[in-house]
């Protein structure tokens, strides 16, 4: 047992371990190879696929059967990875090339997830088939056992075109990222085939064909001159904008169209996008939005904003430049695994990986046909000359006792017991020396093969082989001829599949967005039991003034640019910007208060609403349920953020109960739950910092506590409620502070 105990550092362990890890993430799962520009699940996939024979000719299979044979024969990583790589490889919105062609539900542009495999369909784009997995049967790349080596899979596919420029790719591995974007099938098959004749071409002479990314989204890329800096060294970031169309809409309203959109925009950032533009509206940076809705649908991308009738349409395009997605950054990070490693390359770099692994699998290829019709061609020659002497074959075949008799007279003149008829026969067949394969293709061949026209198609066929022949060797000989072959099937692939450039590369302006001046008005803020808040003008309000008071426990006149405060039992101050209420008509709803500050409606409640800037000269009375109180001047509440403050300070399970702004009031009256009352004067409270606790202005019994406080002067007549009848303020006793006061119940 001790033999078999490793004695480590455990640092070391854990180094060697991780690196291990890490190297098996880059280079087995989240990297693509230079060269076939595919990962090792799709790469496993798409081979799967073409193993089963589910072809762009034949009928659709299940994605559940592909994805499980896959799982159990050469990606043993779960079936999720599997699925998720089938289903981007079918979606034309996401891959400028898609290789999967699929059926049924794989998923939207606006980012609704495919189906259960157990639902889709899918097989091979005919592309994929003929540039991705052709020639696999001509020894072009080598073959590697599976995991469990029960099986054997390409190490890399016999792609013809750069497809890590045309689908790009995106991955996340331990410590690096790739992120390469896609480009235009056309544009690369042309840059590729310039390099090929030129490889001292540079970068900016490969950007004549290569214009720049050409996303499926379209858009528009508005750093022209950035890009060639990108493509030198393989890293940086490109700029990019949706394409925005203004139309005029009924009643005379501008409708800003969004047709394109970033590529980054894919999936749920386009609901957060919708999400943003009302939020503009919400927060007032515009006022020029009436309607926004979605009418995107298979057709394409259709987001229409509806503007006012006076918007200034250009100054609100660039605003949604500036302040949403529509505008965005591309990182782009060109790394791939080449030559066995994680590395950042360049165009250029990329196309040369890719060329010089079509030289090599182009080599490979014409060997392995060259081979083979070397073979073809020893056994015509043998057939032909064969036919020659044709009586003395039969002759030799009749007058042998077995197969192996005839083979050796074939092969080696051996005539010993043979019957010939005359002498001369046994020695022209001793003089026979047809090779091993020709002797029995001799032997295989039927007789129908010695009808004059069969000859003379075998050696038409002949002529043809030695034509072949003659063809591999120039193509091997010559790598102009093997440049030749390669342009010739780019040009092919560029013919058939090749689309229009959906990307404008172009060198934007910088959106510009001029707010426009801020108009100070007076407004009255509404503030109701509910907590929800708004603001309305002065004509509103004085129009509607009975009905508002009814409705509004708080309405208060400030400045629109102002800021409201509010005070809450949990004795915190919450401060809410007035432009981010909504400023509406008489019978709108406005908006909770949670949503523009930190209050909380579910934990907390509202005690005072107050203009924040009237609070410095102003102090106010903050009373507790345990009968705690003091004076605090108001200028100890300013504050400049969104954040909340603490207003006071307060023991464990104490609340406060009032917080009430001080004008010309003289005396305080307090109320307890116990219907105990004590009015005293307001000068027997001293003034106090927001962090103190306060004095004690009532006595409590232990399981009394207070309930309100009120503010009145000599002449105020102010009703409080204690069980069934009301007390006039007026009528209690005046005391001194901190008595217990008079039951009045």
């Amino acid at each position: 047992m001790e033999d078999r105990i490793i004695k480590t550092e455990y640092s070391e362990e854990m180094q060697k371990s991780f690196i291990d890890y890490a190297m098996s993430v880059i280079v087995a799962r989240a990297l693509p190879d230079v060269r076939d520009g595919l990962k090792p699940v799709q790469r496993r996939t798409l081979y799967d696929m073409y193993e089963l024979g589910i072809r762009y000719d034949r009928p659709y299979r299940k994605s559940a059967r592909i994805v499980g044979d896959t799982m159990g024969k050469y990606h043993p990583h779960g079936d999720s990875s599997i699925y998720d790589a089938l289903v981007v490889m079918a979606q034309a919105f996401k891959k400028g090339l898609p290789l999967v062609d699929g059926h049924g539900n794989f998923g939207n542009i606006e980012g609704d997830g495919a189906a259960a495999m157990r639902y889709t369909e899918a097989r091979l784009q005919k592309i994929t088939q003929e540039a991705f997995l052709a020639d696999l049967d001509k020894d072009v790349v080598d073959f590697i056992p599976n995991f469990d080596e029960t099986e054997t899979e390409p190490s890399v596919l016999p792609v013809k075109v750069p497809n890590l420029l045309i689908n790009g790719s995106e991955g996340i591995a331990v410590g690096m990222a790739t992120n390469i974007p896609p480009h235009n099938l056309g544009e690369v098959v042309d840059a590729m085939k310039a390099y090929m004749l030129n490889e001292d071409i540079t970068t900016r002479e490969l950007m004549q064909y290569i214009k720049g990314p050409d996303f499926p989204t379209g858009g528009i890329v508005i750093n022209k001159d950035e890009l060639p800096d990108i493509y030198e060294t393989g890293a940086g970031k490109i700029r990019i904008r949706g394409k925005v169309e203004v139309e005029k809409l009924k009643g005379g309203r501008t409708g800003v169209i969004i047709t394109e959109i970033p590529y980054t925009m894919i999936g749920a950032n386009i609901s957060k996008f919708l999400t943003d533009v009302a939020a503009l509206a919400e927060s007032k940076k515009t006022q020029d939005i009436v309607d926004i809705s979605n009418q995107s649908s298979k057709e394409g991308i259709r987001i229409c904003i509806e503007l006012r009738k006076d918007a200034d349409t250009e100054n609100f395009i660039n605003l949604l430049y500036k302040k949403t997605h529509l505008e965005d950054t591309f990182g782009v990070n060109m790394l791939a695994i080449a030559d066995g490693r994680p590395e950042t390359l360049g165009l250029k770099g990329i196309l040369k990986a890719v060329v010089d692994f079509q030289y090599e699998v182009n080599t490979r290829k014409y060997n392995h046909l060259l081979e083979r019709e070397l073979e073809k061609k020893e056994i015509q020659e043998g057939l032909i000359k064969a036919c020659n002497v044709i009586d003395l074959v039969i002759e030799i075949l009749r007058g042998s006792k077995d197969r192996q008799m005839a083979k050796d007279c074939l092969v080696l003149g051996k005539t010993d017991g043979i019957r010939f008829k005359s002498k001369e026969s046994q020695i022209m067949a001793a003089q026979l020396a047809f090779t091993e394969k020709q002797a029995n293709a001799i032997l295989e061949m039927r007789l129908y093969k010695l009808i004059g026209l069969e000859i003379e198609a075998l050696i038409k066929e002949h002529e043809e082989t030695l034509a072949n022949i003659y063809r591999y060797e120039d193509i091997l000989d010559r790598r102009e001829s093997m440049a030749q072959v390669i342009i010739e099937e780019l040009d092919a692939i560029k013919k058939e599949y090749s689309t229009p450039r959906r990307t404008v590369i172009e060198n934007g302006e910088e959106a510009v967005y001029k707010e426009k001046a801020f108009e100070e008005m007076d407004v009255y803020v509404l503030l109701d039991r509910f907590g929800y808040a708004r603001t309305i003008d002065l004509g509103t309000y004085e129009r509607n003034t009975e009905t508002i008071l009814s409705e509004s426990r708080y309405a208060i006149c400030m400045k629109n640019n102002g800021r409201l405060a509010l005070f809450t039992e949990n004795g915190d101050m919450h401060s809410i910007r007035l432009p981010e209420l909504p400023q509406g008509k008489l019978r709108d709803k406005g908006i909770p208060v949670d949503n523009v500050s930190n209050y909380d409606s579910s934990r907390d409640r509202i005690l005072l609403a107050y203009d924040q800037a009237l609070l410095p000269g102003t102090k106010f009375l903050f009373v507790t349920s345990r009968g705690l109180c003091k004076i605090v001047d108001g200028s100890e509440f300013e504050t400049s953020s969104r954040r909340t403050i603490s207003a006071t300070k307060l023991g464990d399970g104490d609340t406060l109960v009032a917080v009430l702004p001080i004008r010309e009031q003289l005396y305080v009256t307090l109320h307890s739950a116990n219907g105990f009352f004590l009015r005293f004067a307001l000068e027997d409270l001293p003034e106090q910092k927001k962090t103190a606790a306060g004095v004690r202005g009532m006595k409590l019994d232990a399981k009394d506590h207070l309930e309100e406080a009120v503010l009145t002067g000599p002449t105020d007549v102010v009703m409080l409620q204690t069980g069934t009848r009301e007390v006039s303020v007026n009528t209690i006793k005046l005391m001194k502070r901190d008595n217990k006061g008079t039951k009045l119940r």
